[in-house]
């Protein structure tokens, strides 16, 4: 497919840091890259959808929008999503960089953080505060406690509602890519790491790219 409008979602768990340079090797499309740092208290994820929301709004964006996410972004990009079809803007696709997928109704970020790591919960509870590993250079990361993990997180009962697509840059994330295929989405790889966006971002985003084409 052909977006009017790219929008780059970061995680949570940092700013829009985390793209690099990606943003300006899309510069075939025309590409939004909110900023959102006021979800830093309880709703964390409702904060992040209506700031994310906002931004896109103020951004003047054109339809369709192709809503992408990274790493921790994934599970909100249904109700961003669905925020977008509210403001009647087509959502023309969703795609996952290195990012978790979705989950059913009532699921929490823990859940999806036992799954990487079944000692994650002990860590957290100890006072420990996710993620705890060091970024490239440049990259501002926002670790977060229990609170932010054990959050329900948003889910439209009729998400996915446009073609979803997966970029795969890590082997930590080959599961979700697994199950993404399992969807029946399409599924792509660009082995640079989590953070390819900043180690790649060429090759990043010819991957990505291709992938949204495909859509």
């Amino acid at each position: 497919m052909t977006p009017g409008t790219l929008v780059l979602l970061h995680s949570p768990l940092t700013t829009a840091s985390a793209w690099g340079s990606l943003p300006e090797e899309l510069s075939a499309y025309d590409v939004v890259v909110p900023e959102v740092a006021d979800d830093d208290r309880p709703p964390y994820a409702g904060r992040y959808v209506a700031r994310a929301a906002l931004e896109i709004t103020a951004a003047g964006v054109k339809p369709p929008v192709v809503l992408v996410a990274h790493g921790a972004a994934g599970p909100l990009l249904p109700p961003i999503g669905a925020a977008q079809r509210a403001a009647h803007r087509l959502v023309g696709g969703y795609v996952f960089v290195d990012a978790q997928l979705p989950g059913p109704a009532r699921a929490s970020r823990l859940d999806q953080a036992k799954a990487f790591d079944p000692g994650s919960e002990e860590f957290l509870n100890r006072g420990g505060n996710l993620p705890d590993g060091e970024a490239p250079a440049g990259v501002t990361v926002r670790p977060r406690g229990k609170d932010f993990f054990a959050e329900e997180l948003p889910m439209p009962q009729d998400w996915p509602d446009a073609p979803c697509g997966y970029l795969c840059t890590s082997a930590i994330y080959e599961g979700q890519a697994r199950q993404a295929r399992l969807r029946g989405w399409d599924v792509a790889e660009h082995l640079a790491g989590h953070y390819a966006t900043v180690a790649d971002p060429a090759g990043t985003a010819e991957a990505l790219a291709a992938l949204i084409a495909a859509l």
